[in-house]
């Protein structure tokens, strides 16, 4: 059942609408909830959301409880293909808990945080800009990790990466849910602009498996990949910056292993035919992120590495 979450009436006889696919079955009121769009240029979540949808809707019977699917927080933005509100310049990831009094954006987020309140898990989706690729990973804070850490090691994802409190933004959707007590996570994934089919895939498998966890999935699930977990307080992940501009060009792939020394790939000038600089990895590890967007200057990122024996460090500490 689509439902509208909040509305207005826009120029040209348009109308603006959030909405979300409510599917429920059974006699459980525990929800849970996805959530997608927020930045309109961040397209992997409308393929787990439509994904996620096939498979309950094609095993209706195993569901128990209520899962509420949000493909476009933004719509204005994903159908412009821009990160924030057009016309309005806003980050909409800026702006919550919003104001039911504000401006359209600001009653917009506020409607948004009212909707999802109460929910038993959310799930917030969003990939990488246009110029970096990420693997799946969950991204929560120091504050929030006691709380949230066994649902993280559920979605299947490869890496999760633990922020200090400095790092993070109270106006973010994910900080305004945690701060009422509605448990968010939020899942970094791809690049943007695009859909990585293989990501969408291993995160909805993690999804159907993180509702299996609160318990209204009871058809088949994925046994979820066993996370490595970094935290900023270890200093376990590694940026490696351009000193020169030019066109990147990289010489090995996306998460696998690099010791330090190895060359990540190179800065040429394809004018002169010269080759401007041989990056390598700062430290032993593995990458995570790396520049998808070949033209760089100088200070653009490059990559970021995960000190691998620090993260399994820290994993093994969770296990305890």
């Amino acid at each position: 059942m689509i439902k509208t979450v909040t509305s207005a009436e826009l120029p040209v006889n348009e109308t603006f609408q959030v909405q979300k696919q409510r599917i429920k079955n059974g006699k459980s009121r525990k929800r849970v909830c996805i959530v997608s769009g927020t930045h309109g240029d961040e397209l992997e979540g409308q393929y787990v959301c439509w994904n996620l949808i096939q498979k309950i809707n094609e095993n209706l019977s195993n569901l128990d409880g209520i899962v509420d699917v949000y493909p476009a927080l933004n719509p204005l933005g994903v159908n412009a293909m821009t990160r924030g509100v057009p016309q309005f310049d806003l980050d909409m990831n800026r702006i919550f808990p919003g104001n039911q009094n504000g401006t359209f954006v600001e009653y917009t987020a506020s409607k948004i945080i009212e909707d999802l309140d109460g929910a038993d898990v959310v799930v917030d989706i969003h990939a990488s800009n246009i110029f970096l690729t990420e693997v799946p990973q969950v991204r929560i804070n120091v504050q929030t990790v006691d709380s949230l850490m066994d649902l993280a090691k559920t979605v299947n994802c490869d890496f999760i990466w633990v922020h200090s409190a400095a790092t993070v933004l109270e106006s973010t959707l994910a900080y305004s849910l945690n701060s009422i007590d509605t448990p968010t996570l939020v899942v970094e994934m791809g690049v943007g602009m695009r859909i990585t089919k293989e990501y969408g895939d291993q995160l909805t498998d993690g999804l159907l498996a993180l509702m299996k966890k609160i318990g209204i999935w009871n058809g088949e699930s994925i046994t979820p990949r066993k996370p490595l977990i970094g935290r900023d307080e270890d200093n376990c992940v590694a940026f490696l910056n351009a000193d020169k501009s030019g066109v990147f060009l990289p010489t090995v792939k996306h998460w696998t292993d690099v010791k330090k020394g190895d060359e990540i790939g190179k800065i040429i000038d394809p004018l002169s035919g010269e080759t401007c600089e041989i990056l390598t990895s700062p430290i032993d590890g593995k990458i995570f992120t790396i520049r998808e967007y070949p033209i760089v200057y100088s200070g653009s990122l490059i990559a970021r590495v995960l000190d691998t024996k620090k993260a399994s460090e820290s994993s093994e500490k969770e296990t305890c």
